[in-house]
């Protein structure tokens, strides 16, 4: 990996924060993490306030699988026009600035919904708001990936990762404060109203271009005529047939034929990566509470030193992938985050040392925020450009799914072993990662296939 010289000077590295559509990416990322607290701990804040049962708050969590399954839909907003706006705005932003109508439509409705009168509109109206957010960010990852070259994807990440956690404070700690002091109804007309900074930044930045191969067309057809000499469907059918398979069936085709024998081994890499992290992550408050911290000790440290360490993480990781590429950046977030988790393990020999929680909380901040801008990166160069979307949701869903399958086991670890060996066990998930990263970087059949696959992709 040493010979391989850098791809830029450090100060062409730093200078990839100055480009126009990476400083558009902290308005996007502002406009996608702004609904999100809105459907979940703000509005469980709320039903809580009007004396809604916790089991029924509980059921409201369930708005949230949108998030989960939005590679079900991720095909239609690949292929298909919104009507009026994709006309005048292109694909990508027409889509965006739809999910964002939808976004502030929910959230002006929720605002005029009372929960103790009328529960079941506020869920819908809360389903609409993450429906729409979904949507949203299926579209902006596609809009993402298109709008600059590769090499730029992980400070286009790093971008996003930082208006994304604004519009988390803002979301959170922001909602709060005005629900505070006014009402309820108040706080969601003004959330409502902030979307208009991801309308303005859609009418601002420029369409991406759209680029399929005709490769990529070719193998379209041929796949499209395979299944219609199968199906044997009536012809008023075929059309709705060959759509399905253009939109649906091509894009994990194109992935099996791009990458080969290599494409199992990146599906198993794209489960694992964030194992460590998500897996640890579940387990932290209660063992910061265990530990002996007050909660004004955990808020106070993790607010200060988590937001900007994960920025700094991220912002790290993204000038990383402009100078060295993306594979090595890969590695070493790989191999951070399971460090941290280590030095989590230390600390729960340690007691409430509130100059240890500061270190900890930074350090798995940061790994994690240049692990994440990395493998963001990563992500987006495995789609081919006439799959984007739905491609990037397919890896999205697939990311987190492992993760939070073991992740729903950490209690039993806890009260089996204790805290010690759950972070030691949460920082061995991370050991398949750090060697599956290593292998694709290393191993020259594997860059070979790398460097082909991404030669037929657009």
């Amino acid at each position: 990996m040493s010979a391989q010289p850098p791809l830029h000077s450090w100060r062409e590295a730093l200078l990839v924060y100055t480009r126009p559509r990476v400083i558009g990416m902290l308005f996007l990322g502002f406009s996608a993490g702004l609904p999100f607290l809105l459907v979940f701990s703000t509005l469980s804040a709320w039903l809580t306030v009007a004396d809604v049962s916790r089991a029924t708050i509980g059921f409201f969590s369930w708005i949230g699988i949108t998030y989960s399954i939005k590679v079900v839909w991720a095909p239609v907003i690949d292929r298909l026009p919104f009507p009026v706006l994709t006309k005048h705005f292109g694909k990508r932003r027409g889509w965006m600035l739809a999910a964002q109508i939808g976004i502030a439509g929910g959230l002006f409705g929720m605002a005029l919904t009372d929960p103790r009168a009328d529960l079941t509109v506020m869920a819908l109206f809360g389903l609409l708001v993450a429906f729409s957010s979904a949507t949203q960010d299926v579209a902006l990852d596609a809009y993402r990936i298109e709008a600059i070259d590769k090499e730029y994807q992980g400070a286009m990440a790093a971008m996003y990762i930082l208006g994304y956690r604004i519009a988390l404070l803002v979301a959170g700690a922001g909602a709060l404060y005005i629900a505070n002091f006014t009402d309820w109804s108040l706080t969601y007309v003004v959330m409502a109203m902030l979307t208009s900074v991801g309308m303005l930044t859609v009418l601002i930045i420029r369409e991406p271009a759209h680029k399929i191969s005709a490769a990529t067309r070719e193998q379209e057809s041929h796949i499209a005529e395979l299944i219609l000499h199968a199906s044997h469907l009536p012809s008023r059918l075929q059309r709705l047939q060959a759509w399905f398979s253009s939109a649906v069936v091509s894009p994990f085709v194109d992935f099996i034929s791009r990458y080969g024998k290599l494409a199992l081994v990146i599906l198993f890499f794209v489960g694992v990566y964030r194992i460590s992290d998500i897996t640890m992550g579940v387990m932290a408050n209660p063992f910061y509470l265990d530990l002996g911290f007050s909660m004004i000790d955990i808020a106070n440290i993790s607010k200060v030193f988590g937001f900007f360490m994960t920025i700094a993480g991220a912002a790290t990781g993204g000038i990383l992938v402009v100078r060295y590429g993306i594979h090595r950046p890969l590695i070493l977030g790989a191999v951070l985050v399971a460090v941290t988790n280590l030095l989590f393990a230390y600390m729960a020999t340690l007691g409430p040392d509130k100059l240890w929680l500061a270190i900890v909380i930074s350090a798995d901040n940061f790994s994690g925020g240049l692990a994440v801008a990395a493998f963001i990166a990563y992500l987006s160069s495995l789609t081919n450009a006439a799959y984007t979307a739905t491609q990037y949701a397919l890896f999205s869903s697939l990311m987190t799914l492992p993760a939070k399958v073991l992740g729903g086991f950490s209690g039993v670890i806890v009260e089996g072993y204790g805290y010690e060996w759950f972070f030691s066990y949460a920082a061995l998930l991370g050991v398949p990662a750090i060697v599956v990263a290593i292998y694709l970087t290393v191993s020259p059949a594997a860059r070979q296939l790398q460097t082909e696959a991404n030669g037929k992709k657009v």
